[in-house]
């Protein structure tokens, strides 16, 4: 038995393939399934299974992609109600793949519908060697319960029930493999590593160790960071069967003037996924900054309307294609193109552009200390914010500031910050599209100014013999 591991980083996913001699199951794969046939191949396997622990709501799955490629069974939770032909299973089922023994627990509480697979080696023993628990379980956390609005305190109480009753009666040296790692929303605090065992988990995990359900249920119904739009659409998408992504149109090269003719039909949006420096320096008017070295797929699919064409602005043809690898990841399949030329061949054809002004933490820090007349809005997480801000800044959370901006005078100077940029350019190039005319983006943002030495005290840092003397602005 061999379980070899696929991470992919952006959306902090771990799929799995589990093999035997001749053949293997994928758990929980990613949409582009090209990672899987190759491992497949490199160990002379046969693809004969999918499972999936549940209905993930944080990417599209490669379920359909690789039955397409292989005719693989697919096995999925049966009160998922999935719309398309696949190997329903419920608690107490069991399969064998080879000397593997593949037994079902049903384990709610991230979702209503979701189950775990039980793994035992025959060929060594008979008892189980791993449990693939999808979003249950992870490494140092477990599995948000509050996806579902009204839904949270029941899922969170069952939760409960599927860790104490479930998932710690499988032996301690049972190795855990989790369908996230640090960096996804589907919990609040993973560790990085990427996998662990019921043992570990048992006298490490936070949760494991929080001791009457009523605590538990309130530790994971409050302060929980904010669910990405997209969780529900790739919810429903993975129950009804993704398209294939062979059948999706290829991206084109679009000429400028063709481009420019484009952007009169409202059903097209404008999507620049260069750094945002370069968005800063010009973009064209009314068009979307989410660099793609950002947390690309999680705040495209958070911030970019799903019944929009999306019509890309790159550096490169090789950039367009890896944009759209990851937008496909998060549903957002309507991608028509990307402009030929990048900004140079549209500013060449004397076409319009916008730009956005790149505030260094020195200006931002005059701007501060002059008492100049501005509003500064900071939109990273609330939790961050409570970390430490600028006095009478604004905490507007990226994704908010498409309802929240009329909160907002459009005719103010506006300046928008986060920790790093990235953040604050994607805030800002929606204020711009809202009809904001002054409005200007910290290059930097927070880290960069706390290291200028202008943001809140360190407490250790404000220690006497640790001071450096320099002044600092109140958090």
């Amino acid at each position: 038995m061999i379980v070899q591991q696929i991470f992919t980083s952006g959306i902090a996913h771990s799929s799995y393939l589990l093999g035997g001699n001749n053949t293997c199951a994928v758990i929980d794969p990613g949409r582009d399934i090209d990672v899987y046939m190759d491992a497949a191949a490199q160990m002379g396997w046969k693809i004969t299974h999918v499972l999936e622990t549940h209905l993930h709501a944080d990417f599209i799955s490669g379920h359909m992609e690789i039955q397409n490629k292989t005719g693989a069974s697919i096995v999925f939770p049966r009160s998922a109600n999935c719309k398309f032909d696949a190997m329903e299973v419920s608690e107490g089922d069991s399969f064998e793949i080879e000397d593997m023994i593949i037994e079902v627990l049903e384990t709610p509480g991230h979702t209503p519908e979701h189950v775990s697979y039980v793994v035992t080696d025959s060929s060594r023993g008979e008892v189980p060697v791993c449990v693939f628990c999808g979003d249950t379980l992870f490494v140092g956390d477990i599995g948000r319960p509050d996806l579902f609005p009204g839904k949270a305190e029941e899922l969170a109480s069952k939760l409960y029930d599927t860790l104490h009753g479930k998932l710690l009666d499988l032996p301690d040296f049972c190795e855990v493999y989790p369908a996230h790692g640090a960096g996804s929303l589907c919990g609040r605090s993973m560790a990085a590593k990427r996998s662990t065992t019921i043992g570990y988990e048992r006298l490490y995990n936070y949760a494991l160790n929080i001791g009457d359900r009523k605590s538990f249920i309130r530790s994971l119904t409050e302060d929980m960071p904010a669910t990405p739009a997209h969780f529900n659409r790739c919810s429903d998408v993975n129950r009804a069967g993704p398209e294939l992504v062979e059948d999706l149109p290829p991206l084109k090269a679009i000429p400028s003037e063709e481009f420019l003719e484009l952007l009169d039909d409202p059903d097209n949006i404008v999507l620049d996924i260069r750094c945002y420096e370069a968005f800063g320096g010009r973009h064209i008017p009314g068009a979307y900054s989410i660099d793609l070295n950002s947390n690309f797929a999680t705040f495209s699919g958070w911030l970019l309307p799903p019944d929009k064409n999306i019509l890309l602005i790159v550096d490169s043809p090789e950039r367009a294609t890896e944009a759209a690898i990851w937008l496909h990841r998060v549903g957002l399949d309507r991608i028509v193109g990307f402009l030929d030329g990048g900004m140079h061949s549209w500013s060449m054809a004397g076409l319009p552009t916008e730009h956005l002004c790149q505030v260094s933490s020195l200006e931002l820090d005059n701007m501060v200390r002059d008492d100049e007349d501005f509003v500064l809005v900071d939109v990273r997480a609330v939790s961050e914010f409570s970390g430490g801000h600028i006095q009478h800044a604004i905490n507007i959370p990226v994704h908010e500031l498409r309802d929240s901006y009329k909160e907002l005078d459009p005719d103010a100077k506006t300046v928008v910050i986060c920790g790093s940029g990235q953040r604050s350019s994607m805030g800002a190039s929606i204020l711009q599209q809202k009809g904001f005319s002054d409005v200007h983006n910290v290059s930097g943002g927070m880290t960069g100014y706390n290291v200028a030495g202008f943001g809140p005290d360190c407490p250790l840092c404000a220690l006497p013999w640790l001071s450096s003397g320099k002044e600092k602005k109140d958090g």
